[in-house]
């Protein structure tokens, strides 16, 4: 179930980018606004299941606290060229893609530990990687 719901999950993330690739000017801001908050939700959403990994274990260390509010402040602060006026949303949704890439680090440290279950490398790998690989690639069109 949780592999089926996963797979699932990319097909916001899908549909925005073949929007964009149909490259209808009317739908072009749309698709790019939700990829971005749909990368920026994912991301925050991982940080709270490491949140809930963290408080599920009887020891945790300490630095999953932190990690797992790192996502959240990442999204958010990846929203501020779109709030100022700067350059969007290739910046954002880059930092976004290379984040969720990137927290497979946390998610092998959370196996290497223990403290995730024996298949979460299983399911984290395949999704972050496709939906890291979506994100930039929506933002370096």
């Amino acid at each position: 179930m949780p592999r089926l719901l996963g797979i699932a999950g990319l097909l916001p993330q899908l549909i925005a980018g073949y929007v964009l690739l149909e490259n209808n000017s009317d739908w072009r801001f749309t698709a790019l606004s939700m990829a971005y908050a749909y990368a920026a939700l994912i991301f925050s959403f991982l940080g709270g299941l490491w949140w809930g990994l963290a408080a599920a274990a009887s020891k945790p260390p300490a630095w999953l606290w932190y990690a797992a509010v790192l996502p959240s402040l990442i999204a958010l602060g990846s929203a501020w060229p779109w709030a100022t006026g700067q350059p969007w949303p290739g910046p954002s949704m880059i930092v976004l893609g290379v984040a969720l890439i990137g927290s497979l680090a946390v998610d092998w440290q959370l196996q290497r530990t223990g403290i995730a279950p024996v298949w979460w490398l299983g399911l984290r790998i395949p999704l972050s990687i496709a939906l890291g690989g979506i994100t930039l690639a929506i933002g370096l069109a």
